[in-house]
């Protein structure tokens, strides 16, 4: 009976550390690429939008993306990676067609996803029933 009991709670430890260490993660990623995307916004709310300074902000983010996709992908569902990948890639379209209006909607539907994703993943009360 002892040695049941210690190996429960050391498979619930080992649980709760996995989920507090991809927990971290998810929120530092997030707030990476919320760090990249907030200068998108403020030069797409610009009345003269510097669509070369756009699209290099655009580039940068693609790249902090893929780096933390790769890293996302391991223990999150990919429908949810996916919604963010083709709020980014509306985005990216709306630079490039200088639509910034829908770009900005874009860029808020992604922040949305995002944070939804770093709740989702939250280790709460809510979450586990």
């Amino acid at each position: 009976m002892y040695k049941e009991f210690i190996i429960c709670v050391i498979v619930i430890m080992l649980v709760i550390g996995g989920n507090i260490i991809t927990q971290n993660n998810t929120k530092q990623s997030i707030e990476e690429l919320n760090s990249y995307l907030a200068p998108i916004r403020q030069e797409l709310l610009k009345e003269s939008v510097d669509q070369k300074q756009a699209k290099y902000q655009m580039k940068e983010t693609w790249k902090i993306w893929k780096k933390q996709y790769q890293k996302m992908a391991y223990y999150i569902e990919h429908d949810e990676l996916e919604k963010v990948e083709t709020e980014l890639t509306k985005l990216n379209a709306n630079i490039q067609t200088k639509e910034y209006a829908t770009g900005v909607e874009n860029l808020e539907n992604c922040t949305f996803i995002l944070e939804h994703i770093k709740d989702k993943s939250a280790l709460k009360i809510v979450n586990l029933f």
